[in-house]
């Protein structure tokens, strides 16, 4: 399988299974059109009929033959190496955790898929003890892996801040004993950061995402506090100090959500990026379409041209000497993700569970408060096993529209709770956020191949462009 696109001037072809990346000049980008394996022996006449009118008969003989060569090579339109691993899909040991720490939120963000903070199931903080037990069922549930992530999650974390240093003190003390180590995020809207807290958290958390959205108008649209008022001059100050007290070597991200209302989003990555942040990440709202904020198909197109548009301003800020990650264009097309977790994906209701106030367990932070997910509870014990099997066979092979896509390997079949609110199964893929994958992933992958191509010399980068 190949996957072939025009952008930013250059013709790109992906080798699906392989994951091989061509740069190839119009001649072959045009032939890939009818030449498929099984390749004959000379290029069929149809094709060099279809393409003389505009290429030398003999460069297309030669183009056809060097198609042939690579086919038989397996460099394009390589064999799935990857089908025979789903077999290996099954339970295993949980190494991740989303902790909800607090089901209450000091802001009142119009998207905010966990109901303002609550989930739809009443305010309340989670109780130093049923933390306590969160972090024990993690150690026993891991069996031998070592490392461990547990975020701390909400509502609003920093409204419970005594029981968060808790949990992190005790889980500290235990992680000794089993011979462990855990890895703390934490993601905050920041209107409680102070100086203790950022001091906490830059000793503590190896990951911190930070919730902000871009410009102010953006912001403030869509993020206000309790009272109605815009959050954006309130907690700018405050990312700005926890990210510049911060270690070069621990990870933040500021991460915002882009919906109708702003489809110029790359306005608001640069903004953030003008205000001093290196790690971003926008990504579009996922929400019921009857929401006027809300992205639907139609927006398909705009957002796609954004995307482009995204994906040159980050080249030519490259260009100048201004780096900075966007989350949705950071790609290895050298290695990446290993066979299995390029099936499964985040592995949510099998290696990840998420754990509310009440001590609930689901699949993962965005079916809480799905009732029909509710995986047990932490109090009495209780722990679905079948519905850890069922999440652990939700992988690329077993989703229908995956098994056929392109983009498979990168997505891993998407999120498999947004699948189930607007598709209403976990194996159905959200049509939405599938299209808007793909744009990124299109463009992440000419981010690179330029990158690539302007490190080479002159003349290697020229003949790089001959065919293939």
């Amino acid at each position: 399988m190949i996957h072939k696109y025009e952008m930013n001037g250059l013709y790109i072809v992906l080798d699906v299974n392989s994951g091989g990346v061509h740069l190839v000049d119009e001649l072959t980008y045009r032939m890939l059109d009818d030449a498929v394996p099984p390749f004959a022996d000379e290029c069929p006449s149809e094709i060099i009929e279809k393409l003389k009118s505009d290429f030398d008969v003999q460069d297309i003989i030669d183009c056809y033959a060097e198609l042939k060569e690579l086919a038989e090579q397996k460099i394009l339109f390589a064999n799935d190496e990857y089908e025979k691993y789903a077999r290996f899909a099954a339970p295993a040991p949980i190494k991740a955790m989303c902790l909800h720490i607090s089901h209450d939120c000091n802001m009142r963000c119009q998207y905010c898929f966990a109901s303002t903070g609550d989930f739809g199931t009443g305010r309340k903080l989670m109780p130093v003890e049923t933390g306590k037990l969160a972090i024990d069922f993690l150690l026993k549930r891991s069996k031998d892996r070592k490392f461990l992530e547990l975020d701390f999650f909400g509502g609003e974390p920093l409204m419970n801040f005594n029981a968060v240093k808790e949990v992190v003190k005790y889980a500290r003390e235990r992680e000794k004993e089993y011979g462990k180590k855990f890895r703390f995020t934490m993601t905050t809207n920041g209107l409680l950061l102070n100086d203790e807290s950022i001091d906490f958290i830059n000793a503590e958390m190896s990951n911190v995402v930070l919730s902000i959205d871009g410009r102010k108008e953006t912001n403030d649209r869509m993020r206000p506090v309790v009272n109605g008022k815009g959050s954006y001059d309130i907690i700018l100050p405050k990312f700005k100090k926890l990210v510049n007290q911060r270690d070069k070597n621990l990870d933040y991200y500021v991460r915002g959500t882009f919906t109708k209302y702003n489809l110029d989003f790359s306005d608001d990555v640069f903004s953030l990026h003008e205000a001093g942040f290196k790690q971003i990440s926008v990504e579009p709202v996922v929400s019921d379409p009857k929401y006027p904020y809300a992205l639907t198909e139609e927006d398909i197109p705009a957002v796609s041209a954004e995307y482009e548009r995204l994906a040159k301003r980050i080249l030519e800020n490259d260009r100048a000497g201004k780096h900075f990650n966007f989350f949705h264009f950071m790609i290895d097309l050298d290695a990446g993700p290993c066979a299995i977790k390029r099936l499964k994906g985040c592995g949510c209701g099998n290696e990840y569970v998420a754990v509310t106030p009440d001590g609930d367990i689901y699949p993962c932070h965005q079916f809480v408060g799905i009732e029909k997910f509710k995986m047990g509870n932490l109090e009495d014990g209780t722990f679905n096993e079948d519905m850890k099997q069922e999440f652990s066979q939700s992988h690329i092979y077993n989703k229908p529209k995956c098994r056929d896509c392109w983009a498979k390997f990168y997505c891993s079949g998407g999120c498999n709770a947004n699948n189930y609110q607007y598709q209403g199964d976990i194996l159905e893929s959200h049509t939405l956020s599938c299209e808007l994958e793909k744009k990124r992933l299109e463009c992440a992958i000419m981010i690179q191949a330029v990158k690539k191509m302007e490190n080479l010399a002159p003349d290697e980068a020229n003949s790089a462009f001959k065919h293939c």
